[in-house]
């Protein structure tokens, strides 16, 4: 039976074998390869259900068998393990100085990877929407040519996102109440995949829990290291993301009510005293000549530089960073008590001189003992987390139930032949497996200098599918 706010009813049979059919995909994807019989055991359903449930997985080109094993006790098994090659997720990433794309298929292989310079800072609302539709439109023209059905794409953005896709406040990019998602559904001339607006920092945690080292960790938190800072927030294995879906702006947090300026417009916040752009102030002063910032990663690559030669003036900008740093990391420790705290962005690049200060500060303020067991350690994503995390959030999707369309016969789009084998994969998370329900009656690519026509494609207005 499913509840509602209407009293019960009972469970469409439709709906009953499409959770199962997820629950086998996702045990798949979690203990490939494995067998038939290892699904049936594990999962509850019966074998003659999991056969019609795998037959059907494999019509759709979700999983595929790979041929027998004969390390087990009884007869050899048919192996499967996860398939998806026909089909694509697009997560493209919006920075203050630069647009990233990734493409992956169903079973995280890595198709596209994609930079684009981008100066935020200059760009109108409507240019930039510009820019990122053109990008978009590339990478899905792209994996559609290899004969791949584009199923999401997810755009991440520095800032507060609602439910509509409408950024309502991106202080880095001085955006306000843009409707981005409806936008880039228009420019891209109403797709039939889904476009989706999402807050970076949420992403960029959902890439680290979904296929980082830490992947599966139930409490786990990112903080995005660019032109401003944000924190995903990972609790009991599901995203935090509050009343309105606004959670997670520790970078707005005022830790100094008398220090410096933050964009938002108020004073002492945690991304004005530690956030990258501070952090080139401090450690590079004769960067305030040249005027606004508008390209980090050179500055960065500077501060790595001296820091490396041992310049002292640089080593107390980092220390002084990664002490303010850790006191925003405590504030995490004392209200949600995460198992570990991920430096992302830029961060990452200089944890080694930001993590000692950051420790020594998160264990002297946190309440609990040893910080309540939180690490803080440097994401192995980089600056493409966000990206990741976009093209991964298509991927919950249909772990959850969302499957591609069915279209049985082979020669229909969708189905034809795929392009060669891409060549880096991504780690596949290994987390406990969900309880089925019964089923009753059935049995790299650099793209810096793309042209500037890319950027011709005016935005518009039109209902964002969410």
């Amino acid at each position: 039976m499913i509840t509602t706010q209407r009293g019960p009813r009972p469970a469409d049979l439709a709906d009953v074998r499409a959770t199962n059919l997820a629950v086998v995909l996702r045990f798949v994807r979690a203990n490939a390869p494995c067998s038939r019989a290892d699904i049936a055991a594990s999962t509850g359903l019966n074998k003659a259900t999991v056969s019609s449930l795998v037959a059907e997985l494999i019509d759709r080109r979700l999983i595929r068998e790979t041929g027998l094993t004969e390390n087990r006790i009884g007869r050899p098994a048919t192996m499967l393990v996860l398939d998806g090659a026909p089909y694509a997720a697009i997560g493209l990433e919006v920075g203050l100085d630069e647009l990233t794309v990734v493409a992956v298929d169903l079973a995280g292989t890595e198709l596209l990877a994609w930079r684009r310079a981008f100066d935020g800072s200059a760009a109108s609302p409507g240019r930039a929407v510009s820019a990122i539709a053109a990008l978009a439109s590339r990478a899905v023209k792209r994996v559609s040519g290899q004969g791949r059905q584009v199923l999401g794409l997810t755009v991440a953005v520095p800032g507060l996102v609602d439910a509509a896709g409408t950024v309502r406040l991106a202080t880095t990019l001085g955006w306000r109440d843009l409707p981005l998602g409806a936008d880039l559904r228009r420019a891209l001339r109403e797709p039939s995949f889904d476009v989706v607006v999402e807050n970076d920092a949420n992403l960029a945690a959902l890439a680290e829990y979904r296929q980082g080292p830490y992947a599966g960790t139930a409490h786990l938190v990112h903080l995005t290291g660019g032109a401003g800072l944000g924190a995903g927030v990972i609790v009991d294995g599901r995203l935090l993301r509050g009343g309105r879906g606004f959670a997670g702006e520790l970078g707005h947090v005022s830790l100094d009510p008398t220090g410096p300026v933050c964009p938002c417009g108020r004073r002492g916040c945690l991304e004005a005293l530690a956030g990258i752009p501070a952090l080139i102030r401090r450690a590079l002063p004769d960067t305030a000549e040249d005027g606004p910032i508008t390209d980090f990663a050179p500055e960065v690559d500077r501060i790595r530089a001296r820091a490396r030669r041992g310049d002292p003036a640089v080593l107390a900008a980092l220390a002084e960073t990664g002490r303010h740093l850790g006191h925003g990391v405590a504030l995490l420790a004392n209200l949600v008590n995460p198992e570990v705290v991920l430096l992302g962005g830029y961060f990452s690049v200089l944890a080694p001189w930001l993590l000692p200060a950051a420790e020594a500060e998160l264990v002297a303020r946190a309440l609990a003992p040893e910080a309540g067991g939180t690490r803080l350690l440097a994401s192995t994503f980089g600056t493409g987390a966000a990206a990741a995390g976009g093209a991964a959030r298509t991927l919950e999707a249909v772990d959850a139930g969302r499957l591609p369309r069915h279209e049985p016969d082979p020669g229909r789009a969708g189905r034809g032949a795929v392009g060669g084998d891409a060549s880096r994969k991504a780690p596949h998370r290994a987390t406990g497996r969900p309880g089925p329900e019964p089923e009753s009656g059935t049995p790299g690519e650099d793209v810096d200098a793309l042209p500037s026509a890319l950027a011709a494609s005016p935005p518009g207005t039109a209902t964002d599918n969410r």
